[in-house]
């Protein structure tokens, strides 16, 4: 993995249309349609289905902005803040059992089929990684520059 990796910044918000529209205000962000579905992904007490929603920003640097989902990984922190960094990964399973020799844990996964995969570790110092599998990069580049800004689901 190198640092040239990094693709974006996720947030998670307490108040996603709020968040959103401040960061549009201040910064001038454009978004694309939100990203919705349940996924089953597996944490350290084994898997569990979410219902993650998120939005990227068709402005660089890429935000993520995510829903709130109390309780889970994808909470949002008091205060607000940034809640990982992501990465591209051409193995996300072989990243990351390297990141785990340096100290990360593991807090949630799903390492299903090529573009579905990915990782949340969290870091010695609290750092929280998100992995990508690569696949995904693809569609994904295409999803941020659709005009018209149709909905792309898991």
């Amino acid at each position: 993995m190198r640092g040239e990796d990094q693709f974006h910044l996720g947030i998670v918000a307490e108040d996603f249309e709020g968040t959103l529209a401040g960061l549009s205000a201040a910064f001038g962000y454009e978004w694309c349609a939100e990203i919705t579905g349940p996924l089953t992904v597996t944490l350290p007490t084994g898997d569990a289905e979410v219902r993650l929603s998120c939005v990227y920003s068709r402005t660089s640097p890429r935000l993520e902005i995510l829903r709130n989902i109390p309780g889970t990984l994808w909470e949002a922190a008091p205060g607000g803040g940034v809640h990982h960094v992501g990465y591209w990964s051409d193995d996300v399973a072989a990243d990351c059992a390297e990141l785990a020799a340096l100290g990360y844990t593991v807090e949630a996964s799903r390492l299903g089929s090529a573009g579905s995969a990915f990782a949340f570790l969290r870091g010695a110092d609290g750092v929280l990684v998100e992995l990508v599998d690569r696949a995904a990069q693809p569609m994904l580049e295409k999803f941020w520059a659709d005009e018209e800004g149709r909905a792309w689901v898991p």
